[in-house]
Parts: C-alpha cells; structure tokens; sequence
C-alpha cells in the first residue's frame, strides 16, 4: 500500500468512527427527521442540492478560475454534509433530530451527483462522469452504517453508548490530523499556487451566500437557520475528492484545491460563530437579568 493510499485509509477511518460517534448520542427518530417532515425535507433539498449547484456554476462562470478550482467548487456544491458536521451543528446552537437527520441526507448523493455532473458535462462542455460505485461505497460505509450501528448501540445500552462517545469523537481527529497533516505537508506549494484569480474570492462567496440562502430558506425553525447555512456550505471532502480525482486524475492540483476549500471554509466558520456568539450573549443576559 502506497502513502497515498495509506492516508486515505486512514481519513475513511476518521469519518466512520466520527459518524459512529454522532449515532451513539443520536436516534432513529433523530436520523430520520428530515424524511419525516415533507416541507423541511423540501427546504434541505432546495437549499443544499439546487440553490448550491446554481450558485457554484455561476461562480465558476464569473472568475477566470483554475480548472482544478472550478472542479473543486463545483463537486463541493452537490456532496452531502461531512462527517463532523452534528457535532458543529450542535455546538451552534442547532436541535438533535435537525443536525442528526441532516447527516441522513447523504444518501441524496448517491443520485443527485449523477445528475449534477451530467448537467455540469453540458454547460462546461467537459467529459463529466460520476463513479456511482465509489460514491455509494463511501457513503455506505462511511456515513450510513456508522450512523446506524452507533443508533443501535445506543438503544441496546444507553449507559455504555454515551460514556464511549466523546473518546471515539477525539480518536475521531486524531486520525483527522494522522491523514491530513501528511497530504498537507506535501500540497502546501500546491495550494500557495492556487491564490488568486478570483480563487479565494469565489471561495469565500460559495461560504457566505451559502449561510445567507440557508438562513432565509429555514425560516420556520428559526433556531435551525444557521445549521442549514452550515450545511450548504460544509461538505464532506472525500466525496469531493473522489469525484473530481475520477475525473481529473492527471491533475495534481485538485486536492490542494479541496484542502483549500476546507481552510476558507473553517476560517469563515470560525469567524461567523463568533459573530453570532458575541450578538446572542447580550441576549441570554438580558433574559437571565429579567428572570
């Protein structure tokens, strides 16, 4: 087994046992939630697998973009949500079943990528295809099974689920950083290639407008508003990666690009969480000052 190989491997680990981690605290109900209500199902759908696409193609149309940026951008806009995203979702404020049952949508992927990339071969005149198998054994395995087995776990023993599950979250990244630091270490003059021409920018626009569609789609639930913009934004990588490498395997820059991607991601995330922190303290304190 070669490094690359060897790195990938370990990152598969890190998403599964992340997701595994997720489905200890979780339940059925909560993973099913968004199948359950039609109209936030619609809403998720329209906002993460429509309105993402557009924006994406009309961000890669608008900058004279790297071709490996442009792939980036737009195999970001149509993979379902990462794998650490319940736990940011949470940390932000978002409701369990939400959070939980947008992790469940990963399985739109398996369809919607498909057809994305068949739409994206005709508007970029490009020889597009989607590596059906790829992509639904990564979400199998990945995402469904870990999710499911750690829901199960929990309903079998509760006690034993929730005293395991922030450990496996921190073995979790550990294996994040075993597999990343490596391909970083090796992408890092990749990557300083890749700034400018509209690289960041574009990059940064996908993250902003992507919380700002997010937050106005998920109105009724206002408490809900920031987790879809998170989830519109924040995709999961290997997927990602996997797709564009299928298509582009003779460019080496393609996984520079999605490292870059999650930089920019996570530093507006950053930023934006405490933004929102530094607004709603006031709040909480006034309400404690009152009660």
């Amino acid at each position: 087994m070669n490094l690359e190989a060897l790195i990938l491997t370990v990152l598969k680990i890190s998403i599964a046992l992340s997701v595994f981690a997720v489905g200890l605290k979780a339940s059925f109900s909560d993973a099913n939630f968004i199948f359950r209500h039609p109209s936030e199902f619609a809403r998720v759908f329209f906002s993460m697998y429509v309105l993402m696409p557009l924006l994406a193609v009309a961000l890669v149309l608008m900058f004279n973009l790297d071709p490996a940026v442009k792939i980036a951008l737009v195999v970001f806009s149509v993979s379902p949500v990462a794998a650490f995203f319940p736990e940011r979702a949470l940390r932000a404020g978002g409701k369990q079943d939400y959070s939980v049952g947008l992790m469940l949508t990963a399985l739109l992927a398996i369809v919607v990528i498909p057809v994305w990339l068949e739409i994206f071969k005709h508007i970029f005149r490009l020889p597009l295809h989607a590596p059906a198998r790829s992509i639904a054994v990564l979400v199998f395995f990945t995402i469904l099974v870990p999710l499911l087995v750690g829901i199960a776990v929990r309903a079998k023993a509760t006690a034993f689920a929730e005293r395991i599950a922030k450990p496996l979250g921190k073995i979790a990244v550990g294996f994040v950083v075993l597999g990343v630091l490596p391909i970083l270490f090796r992408s890092i003059r990749a990557i300083f290639s890749l700034i400018g021409n509209g690289t960041l920018l574009s990059f940064a626009g996908f993250v902003i407008a992507g919380y700002i569609i997010g937050h106005l789609l998920e109105s009724p639930r206002s408490e809900n508003r920031n987790i879809l913009g998170l989830a519109n934004v924040a995709r999961h990588p290997a997927i990602a990666a996997v797709v564009a490498h299928a298509n582009f395997p003779q460019l080496k820059s393609v996984l520079p690009s999605v490292f870059l991607y999650v930089f920019v991601n996570a530093l507006i995330t950053a930023v934006a969480a405490k933004l929102l922190k530094a607004r709603s303290t006031p709040a909480e304190s006034g309400k404690r000052m009152a009660a």
